[in-house]
């Protein structure tokens, strides 16, 4: 079970040095994010068709957990319907939240990668970190504002 908790490590690890779709979309939907017990800050940047996620990307500060955890969303949502997408958030929550005996071999399988945060739950303060990213998408597809024209 170490190398396993190792090996996760390694891949959050991974995303937070060298986050993937860390940038801005132009003319997406944009929601921004904040933790307030931590400091972390994040922007997700969506772009949709037809209620398909055609991209999805983000920006911000914020600790390892926070920043792996929006890049492997983006990662792990590009491609999806928006239902199948609010499926997967439904599925990590329960994960970081509530573990894995809610786990069936049809999550575990959905989940794929993003099982590497199954270990945040036995943290509860960073459960926030991990889930900040995944709220941040949601008020995005809820409603979230076109960004406008970045000159950073």
């Amino acid at each position: 079970m170490s190398d396993l908790r190792d090996l996760y490590q390694e891949v959050i690890l991974d995303h937070s040095r060298k986050p993937r779709n860390f940038r801005v979309l132009q003319h997406a939907r944009c929601a921004n994010g904040h933790n307030p017990l931590c400091g972390d800050r994040v922007s997700i940047f969506l772009d949709l068709a037809g209620g398909v996620i055609r991209e999805v990307s983000f920006q911000g500060n914020g600790c390892a957990i926070s920043t792996a955890s929006a890049s492997m969303m983006t990662e792990a949502l590009k491609g999806k319907t928006v239902e199948e997408a609010q499926r997967l958030f439904g599925l990590f929550h329960d994960l970081v939240t509530t573990g894995p005996e809610q786990a069936t071999p049809e999550s575990e399988e959905a989940l794929g990668k993003l099982a590497v945060f199954e270990g945040v739950r036995e943290f509860p303060v960073r459960v926030k970190c991990a889930t900040l990213p995944w709220h941040t998408f949601r008020a995005a597809v809820e409603g979230g504002a076109p960004d406008p024209v970045r000159t950073e």
